[in-house]
């Protein structure tokens, strides 16, 4: 095995920033502000100044003073403190201090000295691990390992791993608390777009596991399009506001190509029927309405990858790679869909694989703390019921989607089987009794055929229920049924 010498170079380091921002801090303890927010203990070289900066923080925090003085009833007995001269030492530092200006450059030094040395330890790994052949680890999952860990280093002053004190969760708590309370439209979330679920979810919330799921024809991906297209609408109006952290959308299309993806996107935009645009029996005006559309679309922080047959994994480091990247970010992932996503491992059965993509799919949505709506399909078992509205037993193949998903949805259109059970004439019915069943069979038909169902059936946050909203096939479009102008039933 070939292991890197780190002995003979010492690893990046800068004592003189340590002492000096720690000096800085016990002189002014205004200057931890310049630094709280992405500097920790462990990430200074030194272990003992890392104890310091770790106490007066700890003093600071809970609002009394952090000077040399106040310390020294902590490190009198600390032997790693005596080694560099015991109390006194914490004099030295404060004492050598001179403006907290610099506080947070000697901040940024020291982090950026961590980094490097994460990065020297992860190189190390990389080249032990690839001279270490071994059957039950291919080539490929080694890759994704160290995507992993790149993603963790670039992203180690963002957010931190580990046990979080209760006091952190809480304050985490009560900003997703003020921020729904401060936004516009009261969503703590990620906007749907359609009023009633919003209502109903508070918007998609970060970290979250959405299933989507439906029978064929339902409307599953028209759903995923609209959701998809509405939060990006949402991300590019936030994008532009002075500082903000950018979101975009990243839609993996496993069943659709990307052209076909973005046709009906389009088409639900310009409302011109993607029949017509595929056959291009298209007017003057619709022509117009289209390239308009597209001079809109063109601006959405909206990425469609439409690689077949693509693993978890896959889909987890290309998230990663937009995530890092402050120009796109990224705040929300939609798969279509569950069932057409390949196995990474070797699983003995299809229920088993299935348990666990929607385990990793639900790791990848805490990890990249962004939500992650999963389409699914149905099993058959919902066509042989009177009842043929769907229910979680439905969901198709494993118990585990239900387990592992947040939320779930069902699409239903009633429209879709009412169409299929044309009225027949009973044995002995009067020709007049026939004329009305079918006049009512008509009726029924025009009175639902643009209205839709999404069907909350489990919410770990909130209540479950069904949300009405207007459908257009024509356009493969869902919208809110009260307020669009569609369908005012």
């Amino acid at each position: 095995m070939v292991v890197l010498n780190e002995n003979m170079r010492i690893p990046p380091q800068s004592v003189e920033a340590e002492q000096a921002l720690l000096g800085a801090i016990l002189s002014n303890n205004k200057a931890l502000e310049k630094v709280s927010d992405f500097l920790r203990p462990e990430h200074f070289a030194n272990p003992v100044h890392g104890k310091i900066y770790e106490a007066a923080q700890h003093f600071i925090e809970r609002g009394r003073i952090a000077d040399p003085i106040t310390l020294k009833a902590i490190f009198e007995s600390d032997e790693a403190l005596k080694e560099v001269g015991g109390a006194s030492y914490l004099a030295k530092l404060a004492a050598a201090s001179t403006t907290i200006i610099n506080a947070g450059d000697y901040g940024r030094q020291i982090f950026d000295r961590y980094i490097r040395r994460q990065l020297i330890s992860l190189g190390n790994d990389v080249v032990n691990a690839a001279f270490d052949v071994s059957v039950d680890e291919e080539a490929i999952d080694q890759i994704e390992d160290v995507e992993k860990r790149l993603y963790h280093i670039a992203t180690e002053g963002e957010q931190e791993g580990g046990p979080k004190g209760i006091n952190l969760a809480l304050k985490q708590s009560l900003e997703m608390v003020e921020h729904a309370m401060n936004a516009p439209d009261g969503l703590s979330g990620v906007t749907t777009g359609l009023t009633q679920m919003d209502k109903l979810l508070g918007g998609l919330h970060d970290s979250d596991l959405i299933i989507l799921a439906g029978r064929p024809a339902m409307g599953k991906t028209a759903m995923a399009t609209t959701l998809a297209f509405n939060a990006a609408q949402k991300f590019e109006e936030e994008n532009k506001k002075p500082g903000a952290v950018k979101k975009s959308v990243a839609f993996f299309s496993l069943e659709m190509s990307a052209e076909q993806l973005a046709t009906r996107i389009l088409s639900a935009k310009a409302q011109v029927s993607s029949h017509l645009m595929r056959t291009g029996k298209l007017t003057g005006e619709q022509f117009d309405e289209l390239a308009a559309a597209v001079s809109l679309l063109n601006k959405l922080p909206l990425y469609i990858d439409d690689t077949p047959g693509i693993t978890v994994g896959a889909i987890r480091n290309r998230a990663r790679r937009l995530k890092r990247d402050k120009e796109k970010g990224l705040g929300l992932i939609v798969i279509d869909y569950l069932q057409l996503l390949s196995s990474s491992g070797r699983s003995e059965n299809r229920v088993q694989e299935l348990s666990e993509m929607t385990r990793a799919l639900k790791i990848m949505a805490k990890e990249l703390n962004v939500p992650v709506l999963v389409l699914s399909q149905l099993s058959r078992l919902v066509e042989q019921r009177d009842n043929k509205r769907p229910q979680l037993s439905d969901l198709r193949e494993s118990g585990s989607i239900e387990q592992d998903a947040d939320i779930v949805m069902f699409v239903y259109r009633e429209i879709y089987y009412l169409e299929n059970d044309v009225p027949k004439k009973h044995l002995n019915e009067t020709p007049e009794k026939f004329a009305l069943r079918q006049a009512e069979w008509e009726a029924k038909k025009e009175e639902i055929r643009n209205h839709g169902e999404a069907i909350i059936s489990k919410q770990r946050h909130g209540p479950v229920g069904t949300v009405k909203l207007f459908f257009s096939g024509e356009f493969g479009k869902f919208g809110n049924l009260e307020t669009d102008g569609y369908d005012q039933k």
